[in-house]
């Protein structure tokens, strides 16, 4: 082809580029907002995981979400593994405006970890606990020190370990950051996990129990350290509840 017409057919595609690109970032924001997740669910129940640490022997298998134009997308784990959680929780851990998915997965061998999915499946993970029958409970996900970047917590064997560990969730992946032993949230057998990631003065604190259930404490993390404050000595679930409203 001549210099001059490589020239021309150059011209013509840099036109063609300009006015479609704006077309072109519009279908792509319309297909991903049509792909936001707003609402998960766990299906298909299952007892091939025998620990019963929520008060039955029934898990289940299946994560299914519900995607902005209606559609469903269904993950569903091996034979080795289940979803042994009360219910998935959404949190926007990448702030683009669409949540993910934070669950808790089991492996027969294994033990617990903590998984994070969209709508095109599993993003990542943190390692299994590494045995059988060892659990982690949740608290939820905000950003905990305030530099803009999401962190989940969660309380690693609530009935063994009973350590608080902050995970930072940064370019897809999620990251160890912090421990604090000597804390929990679930006892054998309760079917939901007490207290959670409240906001009551514009910084977040995780509401959890101290290790012998003698103490409500909240936790916060700031510049990479922890602090603790002593907000009673009732731990009951109603206690957790006036303490998750601000009111503790």
């Amino acid at each position: 082809m001549p210099a001059w017409a490589r020239r021309l057919l150059a011209r013509c595609l840099h036109r063609f580029t300009r006015r479609a690109l704006p077309v072109l970032c519009l279908l792509q924001g319309a297909a991903q907002a049509s792909e936001a997740i707003v609402s998960a669910k766990y299906e298909g129940p299952t007892d091939r995981y025998a620990h019963a640490v929520l008060g039955d022997g029934i898990e289940h298998e299946t994560l299914v979400l519900t995607l902005a134009d209606g559609t469903f997308r269904r993950f569903t784990l091996p034979e080795t593994s289940v979803f042994e959680d009360t219910e998935p929780r959404l949190a926007d851990l990448d702030a683009d405006g669409s949540p993910e998915v934070i669950v808790v997965q089991s492996d027969q061998s294994e033990g617990a970890r903590l998984a994070v999915y969209d709508a095109a499946g599993l993003i990542t993970a943190t390692p299994y606990i590494g045995s059988r029958f060892r659990w982690l409970a949740p608290l939820g996900a905000s950003d905990l020190d305030g530099d803009g970047r999401m962190e989940i917590a969660y309380i690693d064997r609530p009935h063994l370990a009973k350590t608080l560990r902050i995970w930072r969730y940064e370019d897809r992946r999620l990251n160890d950051i912090a421990a604090l032993a000597g804390v929990t949230n679930h006892r054998i057998g309760e079917r939901d996990i007490a207290g959670g990631i409240r906001q009551c003065d514009g910084m977040p604190e995780m509401i959890v129990a101290g290790a012998d259930w003698q103490e409500l404490r909240a936790v916060r993390f700031v510049g990479g350290l922890f602090e603790t404050r002593l907000l009673g000595a009732d731990t009951s679930r109603d206690a957790f509840a006036a303490a998750m409203k601000c009111e503790g």
